[in-house]
């Protein structure tokens, strides 16, 4: 891009959000990683987060706690799950909330391998002892509830892994009475290398679905295919397919980020919604090379309007350059009250190549048009936590939403350790949407920053009005003004290249400072230019 073009990132009637400051919902002296989030579904402002809590000196792993009875504004919590016996927890949470308001949890064992349950009665204040679901060595699982009081299986919530153990299927448990008891364990599939990863989604009519990865047989064991599974009756009978789509996962390390650990398992929402896209099924993955992913990572989705009996070609999520050199990764997919896909993501184009930032990526038409959101206020340097396993972070980040707001998690090592982040993202009162976003327009940081030739600046708007957005030198002068239009809501990028503004403009080396103005609300941000 050259000089001051502008891009407008908002096709269509799409509703703009109004991202909140960015803070850690429970502080702690433990690396917090993994991050799970789901509501009630008796009350949407209850929370309940979960996420790996892992300390070495002394060696500490369990299951952290979290829950916010407000929507996400504050929160409570404790970094050990104090379910009997404390000292055997392996971490690896899966979380749900039933009809009854009972808080389930999943987690492995570490002395005794295997998939144990605990349950909260009191929103995780309690836990009851274990309750064991399988003694194999398996993969992190999956939970999903039955939500529809208008379902035959209203309160029933299903639990999916991968075994360790060839073929390496995905195994299959449920339970009726609140993770009491559990049923039987059966194997889903048969796959002809082996599974990984492994998700679960209850559609509009107690449809139980679920997908995961088909891998290779040989190390880093890359995502090659996504199978999918169907039960229309509460989990007893599956319609399996092993091979529902192709793609090339993103399975390695990450030179660029320390060679953090990666994967490009997929994550799956079901559209429960009274809207048009009522029953569409959608997932989303972490792929390159093999289009429409280029060949850096990006985020592609797939979707099914006939409960998953065929899947659309891919769909590029992120809207930044395709080959620009810049990576997304750890999707995790949500559908909100209006039907709009929501997907989470760690995105480093605002900043540099080790270093990250998070995104929020929205589609109000089924995923045909996106507008995109960086969510994070700032970015972090992912490194691996030693001791984990070669490259470990964590992989997983979370999203859900209310009437008014959607709640995102992630992890972020800015503070000094990995804790849990979040952005409250409000919807506004644009377009018939009713919402508590204020109108104050949203800056992102310039990138590149420091930057010698040309330089993009991003800007989120939730009103029409005229916007400005001017170079101010540090003596306070305006040293060009790239725009100064009428701007429909939106979010919008400019390159600045300062060879091609008009008239003196950047004639030395230092600080700049660039400002935003809409009608009377004004936001600046500070950048580094070096000739």
């Amino acid at each position: 891009m050259a000089g001051a073009g502008l891009l407008a990132r908002n096709p269509g009637d799409d509703a703009p959000l109004k991202i909140g400051k960015n803070f850690r919902i429970y502080p702690g002296k433990v690396n917090q990683t993994e991050v799970f989030l789901v509501h009630s579904p008796l009350n949407k402002n209850l929370l309940f987060a979960a996420c790996n809590t892992i300390s070495f000196v002394p060696f500490f792993i369990s299951e952290g706690i979290y829950t916010s009875n407000d929507g996400g504004r504050n929160w409570r919590g404790d970094d050990t799950c104090t379910g009997d016996p404390m000292a055997y927890h392996g971490g690896d949470p899966g979380i749900t909330i039933d009809k009854n308001g009972t808080f389930i949890l999943t987690r492995k064992g570490t002395l005794f391998v295997g998939l144990y349950s605990h349950y909260s009665l009191d929103q995780g204040h309690t836990w009851s002892a274990q309750k064991v679901i399988s003694t194999d060595d398996l993969e992190r699982a999956s939970l999903a509830t039955d939500a529809n009081p208008a379902s035959a299986y209203y309160g029933r919530s299903y639990a999916a892994w991968v075994k360790f153990a060839t073929p390496f299927p995905v195994m299959f448990a449920m339970t009726n009475d609140g993770a009491q008891t559990w049923s039987a364990q059966k194997q889903l599939n048969n796959p002809a290398s082996r599974s990984a990863g492994g998700d679960l989604a209850i559609g509009p009519n107690g449809e139980v679905y679920a997908c995961w990865a088909g891998v290779t047989d040989n190390s880093p064991f890359k995502e090659i295919m996504v199978g999918f599974g169907s039960s229309v009756n509460g989990g007893t009978a599956w319609r399996i397919t092993e091979n529902a789509f192709a793609v090339n996962g993103i399975t390695g390390v990450l030179a660029n980020k320390n060679n953090i650990r990666v994967n490009g398992l997929p994550s799956i929402a079901v559209d429960t919604t009274q809207g048009p896209r009522r029953g569409w099924i959608y997932i989303v993955s972490g792929q390159k090379d093999l289009a429409p992913a280029g060949s850096d990572p990006d985020i592609i989705l797939h979707r099914s309007t006939d409960g998953g009996l065929t899947w659309s070609q891919g769909i590029r999520v992120n809207q930044d350059p395709l080959n620009n050199g810049k990576t997304q990764y750890f999707p995790n997919i949500h559908i909100d009250r209006f039907g709009a896909v929501d997907i989470i993501f760690y995105d480093d184009r605002t900043t540099t190549n080790d270093s990250t930032g998070v995104f929020l990526a929205r589609s109000q038409d089924g995923g045909n048009t996106w507008h995109e959101y960086e969510i994070s206020d700032h970015h972090f340097e992912p490194v691996p936590i030693g001791g984990l396993g070669q490259g470990y972070q964590g992989d997983v980040i979370d999203l859900t939403s209310n009437d008014s707001t959607i709640t995102t998690v992630w992890m972020d090592n800015s503070s000094g350790i990995y804790q849990i982040w979040t952005a409250p993202v409000s919807f506004t009162s644009v377009n018939g949407i009713a919402g508590h976003g204020d109108p104050s327009p949203t800056l992102s940081q310039n990138y590149p920053n420091p930057f010698t030739t040309e330089t993009t600046i991003g800007f989120t708007t939730t009103e029409t009005g005229i916007v400005s957005l001017k170079i101010i030198d540090v003596l306070g002068n305006v040293i060009a003004e790239p725009v100064h239009e009428k701007k429909t809501p939106g979010y919008y990028e400019i390159a600045v290249d300062p060879a091609s503004m008009p008239g003196q403009f950047m004639l030395c080396s230092g600080i700049y400072f660039y400002r935003l103005t809409l009608n009377d609300r004004v936001e600046t941000k500070r950048m580094i230019y070096r000739k």
